[in-house]
């Protein structure tokens, strides 16, 4: 029996929450429930940029604008509601983050939807340069460089619920996440999502059929903007600081790259980027001093070889996974991962040994890489790493003709299978 497609997404909605609400119980660590909660931030965020540049084909350097400013207003109705001037619960503060997001997006909007394609990124480069400066200009609601600092610890326990310990504001940023989620998914099948894709498609031939794109595209970030005001929201209540690096550009450029290395061309691409760049942030930011370098390799990669994202490479297994062929994948597959992560070993090694001798480290003092202890001042750990290296990029090169090759017999297979 078929389900229906409003089971399906039922069923998958409820399989979402369900991962959200056990996740914590499985991962009670400090670190990993404070991860969990920089995922959910980032989710809301990167799906509001997509619906930018995935749904509306609007590429935008300053979405930290919204975000960031959400995060402040957010934080002044914090410390309003902790001085007793305000009597709106923490809960539903994200709503005020949102709120202050869609005021700045209809004011900035109505300014940079004007123009599209590469003049709507250069305004709103500009927009987040002016905000970026207002923030050290203007310290008496921005906090100068030190920015506002609050308490989320304020008004009257719900239910014993004080949003004191991280799980609790987890929980927060999960139940948030999960109903932003569900009607940015919901948008992308109305009416205007669908004109919206037609005007990231071709906006001349949506002007001919009756329809404004500049008001597709205002309509588009204005909804965008409240999402990302949503996050900003949260983000206050998680991190209790806002200073001006969360209207920057660095932001903006983050998001960007969730959205790219997920895909904008799914809705569920967004969800995966950022997942992964949280992840990959907090991780290696942990463990090495050179994590930024990875990050902007691992970024390199994904533009040179696989466009679409994250995304785009599950979607071209799914007529694989139908077919039943994923058997004649799976070695060739394995073969190439071990080849290419013995490649990455000796990088990695070249890599961090530099850095250990660029930090000034001891003379004499050894490295602890993959359970060995390595002597970066002698010869022999850089002909090792180096050896490496190259062994496991030719082994991969030698690896990829056997993914090929599968790749072959399973088009073949399919070929036959739609000939029938």
């Amino acid at each position: 029996m078929t389900l229906s497609p409003f089971l399906r997404r039922l069923g998958l909605w409820g399989i979402t929450a369900l991962v959200m609400v056990v996740l914590p119980l499985l991962l009670r660590q400090g670190f990993a429930l404070s991860m969990l909660s920089q995922m959910g931030i980032a989710v809301i965020f990167a799906l509001s940029y997509n619906m930018l540049l995935g749904q509306t084909g609007m590429l935008s350097f300053g979405h930290a604008v919204y975000y960031g400013l959400g995060a402040y207003f957010s934080a002044h109705a914090l410390n309003a509601i902790g001085a007793g001037k305000l009597g709106i619960p923490v809960t539903l503060l994200p709503l005020v983050g949102g709120v202050a997001g869609l005021s700045f997006g209809i004011v900035f909007g109505y300014v940079t939807t004007k123009r599209s394609g590469t003049p709507f990124a250069m305004i709103s480069l500009g927009i987040a340069e002016m905000v970026a400066a207002c923030a050290l200009m203007f310290p008496g609601f921005f906090g100068g460089e030190g920015g506002i600092a609050t308490n989320r610890q304020v008004g009257s326990a719900w239910l014993g619920i004080t949003y004191g310990p991280q799980i609790q504001v987890y929980y927060l940023i999960a139940g948030w996440c999960l109903l932003s989620m569900i009607a940015m998914f919901a948008l992308t099948h109305t009416p205007l999502g669908r004109m919206a894709n037609a005007v990231r498609d071709n906006a001349e031939r949506v002007r001919f059929v009756g329809y404004n794109p500049t008001r597709i595209r205002f309509m588009m970030l204005c909804l965008s903007t409240f999402f990302a005001g949503v996050a900003g929201g949260l983000g206050a209540i998680n991190y209790e600081l806002v200073t001006a690096e969360n209207v920057g550009t660095v932001v903006s450029g983050n998001v960007l790259v969730m959205a790219f290395i997920g895909g904008v061309g799914h809705f569920f691409g967004p969800i995966i980027g950022a997942v992964l760049v949280s992840f990959l942030q907090s991780a290696l930011s942990s463990y090495t001093q050179a994590w930024l370098l990875y990050f902007g390799l691992f970024f390199m990669v994904m533009v040179l070889f696989a466009p679409g994202g994250m995304a785009s490479l599950i979607m071209i297994h799914a007529p694989v996974v139908r077919a039943k062929r994923m058997g004649t994948l799976a070695l060739p597959y394995l073969v190439s991962g071990l080849l290419a992560l013995v490649m990455l070993a000796g990088l990695v090694g070249l890599v961090e040994m530099i850095y250990f001798l660029e930090t000034g480290a001891e003379v004499g003092k050894p490295l602890k890489l993959f359970g060995l202890a390595l002597m970066p001042s002698t010869t022999g750990p850089w002909v090792g790493a180096m050896a490496v290296m190259l062994g496991g990029a030719a082994a991969f090169a030698w690896s990829l003709r056997l993914v090929r090759d599968a790749w072959a017999r399973v088009h073949a297979y399919l070929q036959v299978q739609e000939g029938l």
